[in-house]
């Protein structure tokens, strides 16, 4: 069943080519050395485009799989300066791509320009070929807001806008956000849709919506029932 909002010509990529979109990700608090190994292989097994983990937990072999790590996480409220060294020991210990998260204090009272200055200082301490993701927590936001933070993270030279971290009680990806994020960065910037996406369905609803990445914990799950009739869920949920 679609609702208003739900896309209902999301392209008919096949598993492979949605792998291939995924950030399979284990950020647990709990996650031990053994369990990054035993994810590692799954993402593997998989044919994902990365493996996304908590900076502690680098380095990791990957193979020829990228490794993306988070910084910020989860909440943004942390210096600018400490999110860049955290993103510049990230890199140094093997991630190849970076997901920050913004100070959403900072985009709801509209100060885009702290916004963007914050984006700016991660940027500079990782550049390219270094791939920056911007978590903006789009549910907690504003679609004004929304906006705002996309522009910030593009006039700070980032790579991607993303929606959420999955741990905010506001909930995570939903598809008008990332219709909104995808019209906002017109195909400059990719959109990475994260938080609460279980279901092969919910999966490619995203997609058509402009994800051109999907942050994922329960990978298997989605590939698995990409072609199930499943409603879309635009679920908050915790985690990824």
């Amino acid at each position: 069943m679609s609702t208003p909002d739900t896309p209902t010509d999301a392209p008919r990529l096949d598993r492979a080519a949605v792998a291939r979109r995924v950030d399979h990700t284990l950020l647990k608090p709990e996650a031990t050395a053994a369990d990054v190994a035993a994810f590692v292989a799954e993402a593997r097994s998989l044919g994902v485009w990365s493996v996304c983990v908590s900076p502690s937990m680098l380095p990791v072999d990957a193979g020829d799989i990228k490794v993306t790590a988070v910084c910020g996480f989860p909440s943004g409220k942390h210096r600018s300066e400490i999110k860049a060294a955290e993103a510049a020991r990230a890199v140094a210990d093997g991630a190849d791509e970076i997901d920050m998260v913004i100070d959403v204090g900072a985009a709801i009272a509209g100060d885009f320009e702290a916004v963007r200055a914050d984006i700016a200082a991660v940027r500079a301490a990782v550049p390219a070929p270094t791939v920056l993701k911007v978590i903006i927590e789009s549910a907690a936001l504003t679609d004004e807001q929304i906006v705002g933070a996309c522009r910030a993270a593009e006039a700070a030279g980032a790579d991607f806008v993303k929606t959420s971290t999955g741990f905010h009680p506001a909930g995570g990806a939903s598809v008008h956000a990332v219709e909104l994020m995808a019209a906002t960065v017109g195909g400059r910037l990719g959109v990475k849709a994260s938080g609460g996406i279980r279901t092969g369905a919910a999966a490619r609803a995203m997609i058509a919506a402009g994800a051109t990445r999907l942050g994922l914990s329960g990978t298997r799950a989605v590939l698995d029932t990409l072609d199930d009739a499943a409603p879309v869920d635009e679920g908050a949920g915790s985690g990824y």
